[in-house]
């Protein structure tokens, strides 16, 4: 949801690479909010008899999450002027703030799904440092697909549109987010049973 800063990045600075810039700094502060969120899902799945109990509770709490953010439409208003040089920050607060970190996690538990584990400790770690190698290529994957996709559309409305049609077609991207929320939990907890 920051490719309208990197938009207007290029805009003030009348400049395609400052659009560029812009979306790296957007997936610099994105993929670290990603892994912060993963990571500990990892070390969860040590527990791996519960893995099904962590994967509906994740599930359900990206569900709550988008239907809170379908709910309570406030959002402050300092987040939409972004100096260049903070997007990176802008983009780590706001996916930790926005629910993006939260939402690969129901995914991920189902790729990392174990079988039964009663090797002992030495099962468990290889079990653990296995599932760290996949929450980083999700992180990654999912960073990725974010500034690909983001970045086409920033890429678009600088190039093609402008920034009238921006001003007049605007869309509420809360309702977008909390939406994908839902259905990546619904998706995800239907995946489960």
């Amino acid at each position: 949801m920051g490719w309208p800063l990197a938009v207007s990045a290029a805009l003030m600075d009348r400049s395609r690479g400052s659009l560029c810039k812009a979306l790296l700094a957007l997936a610099a502060g994105h993929l670290p909010a990603i892994a912060a969120i993963l990571f500990p899902f990892t070390a969860l799945l040590f527990l791996a008899k519960w893995q099904r109990e962590i994967q509906v509770g994740a599930a359900c709490l990206v569900i709550g999450l988008g239907v809170y953010l379908l709910l309570d439409r406030r959002h402050p208003r300092f987040l939409a002027r972004v100096p260049p040089p903070r997007l990176a920050l802008w983009s780590f607060l706001a996916a930790m703030a926005h629910g993006a970190g939260l939402m690969p996690v129901p995914i991920y538990l189902g790729i990392c799904r174990t079988v039964e584990t009663d090797g002992g400790h030495a099962a468990a770690a290889d079990l653990m440092a296995g599932n760290a190698r996949v929450a980083v290529l999700v992180a990654v994957v999912h960073t990725l697909a974010m500034a690909l996709s983001g970045g086409l559309l920033a890429v678009g409305v600088h190039r093609w549109l402008g920034l009238r049609f921006l001003s007049r077609s605007w869309f509420n991207p809360d309702l977008v987010r909390a939406l994908s929320l839902i259905g990546v939990g619904a998706i995800s907890l239907a995946a489960v049973h």
